[in-house]
């Protein structure tokens, strides 16, 4: 019969068929495996691949017995971690109810303050994340010839702007985009955050030039957009927004911007038009109030009602939509009601930039009506962002947040 020889997975020694321990180094061989040659007792030789293929299946199991034991080890420790992280909760949570008896604190404020800084924490997590994958972009789009005072330039902002220096960080991108005056990411981002800080003649310069470059990009059209609505410049905002709309599905933030341009003009069906899309879009506060805004000023004040209870039923401090439920009460002289209306918004929160302070006087005595939307031509300045800071602030994140998910996805694949 012929010898089959078993080599050893560690240090291929050959060993005897049928034998469990290595001679050489004491290994337990992994794989007993007879070949069918052996079956027969004939004088042919077997097959020299075999004995060479059970030493790579050997050696192959050793190293997934050896991976499999890390994977053991490796989810023992998480289920450790995970009974110390229920333990932990656990005492935190005791902790609270017992101060809860004692009146020291508010268990729910303390369990909603808990919430809202871990999405903050998840937020600033995905935000870093978003401005390395811009930096590489940046970085890939220059070919200059002073690619090392640019890099350095570039790094530094961010850095800057990681350790929340942002003023300097700024400034650091700023030298850069004078170095590479044709760098889109660049240009964009900075346009970006000149629009986050309501500068909208820094964000116009910059966004017009990361236009030209990139004209079909949705999230420059849309700052872009918005930022020529409040420096004067409606008829580019327009054909801006109408663009930024069509591309890749509707934004609350760029069909609000259009109602409001359609509002200036006076071109009342239009406005409803966009404002209900925007609302299709964003179910929020801020959309159901702005449609009653429109309904108010063109009469219909059982719509506008119907808006503005709805805005209230989701946000029920919105100072603004109450005191325009009193208003329209007080026209249809429901005079109790109006009351009842202004001294809940008068214990609200006003958040209107321009005239807050009259408007809430206002609101408490109940005795002018206070327009909704200021009348202004569709050339003044801050035209869109300058009437309502509430609305304002909630067309901006908007805003944002599509400029923001726009990076994610393709860098996310390239990474």
């Amino acid at each position: 019969m012929t010898s089959v020889t078993h080599y050893c997975q560690k240090c291929l020694a050959a060993n005897p068929l049928g034998q469990e321990f290595c001679a050489r180094c004491g290994t337990r061989l992994m794989i007993i495996v007879e070949p069918p040659a052996t079956r027969y007792e004939i004088a042919e030789s077997a097959d020299s691949n075999e004995e060479h293929l059970l030493e790579r299946i050997s050696s192959l199991e050793n190293r997934q017995a050896r991976l499999t034991e890390k994977l053991e080890r490796a989810l023992d420790l998480l289920l450790r971690q995970a009974q110390n992280s229920h333990f932990d909760r656990a005492l935190v949570k005791t902790l609270a109810d017992l101060l809860t008896d004692d009146g020291v604190i508010q268990n729910e404020k303390l369990e909603r303050l808990w919430l809202d800084r871990c999405q903050k924490d998840a937020e600033e997590q995905q935000e870093s994340e978003r401005r390395e994958l811009v930096r590489l972009r940046i970085l890939r789009n220059y070919s200059g010839r002073e690619r090392a005072a640019f890099e350095q330039h570039v790094n530094e902002g961010f850095l800057l702007i990681d350790d929340e220096q942002i003023g300097r960080g700024m400034r650091a991108l700023q030298r850069a985009a004078d170095i590479s005056r044709e760098n889109g990411p660049l240009l964009s981002f900075l346009g970006e955050h000149f629009f986050r800080r309501a500068k909208t003649n820094k964000a116009q310069d910059y966004l017009s030039r990361a236009y030209d470059i990139a004209p079909d990009d949705k999230r420059v059209q849309l700052l872009l957009g918005l930022t020529c609505a409040d420096e004067g410049d409606a008829e580019r905002a327009k054909v801006l927004l109408l663009s930024a709309a069509r591309l890749d599905g509707s934004t609350f933030a760029a069909h609000f911007g259009l109602g409001r341009l359609f509002v200036a003009e006076q071109k009342w069906n239009e406005a409803v038009r966009e404002l209900k899309l925007a609302l299709a879009s964003k179910a929020s506060p801020e959309a159901h109030y702005a449609l009653g805004c429109v309904y108010y000023q063109l009469s219909r004040d059982s719509l506008a009602g119907r808006h503005l209870r709805k805005a209230v039923e989701l946000d029920a401090g919105y100072s603004e939509a109450l005191h325009l439920l009193g208003l329209i009460c007080e026209r249809s002289g429901q005079k109790m009601q109006a009351m009842h209306y202004f001294e809940k918004a008068g214990s609200g929160r006003f958040m209107s930039s321009a005239g807050s302070a009259r408007m809430k006087t206002e609101a408490q005595n109940a005795r002018r009506p206070v327009p909704a939307f200021r009348m202004l031509p569709a050339r003044s300045r801050r035209l869109i962002t300058g009437g309502d800071r509430r609305v304002a602030e909630a067309l901006r994140q908007d805003a944002l947040t599509v400029s923001s998910s726009a990076d994610q996805p393709a860098e996310s694949g390239r990474r």
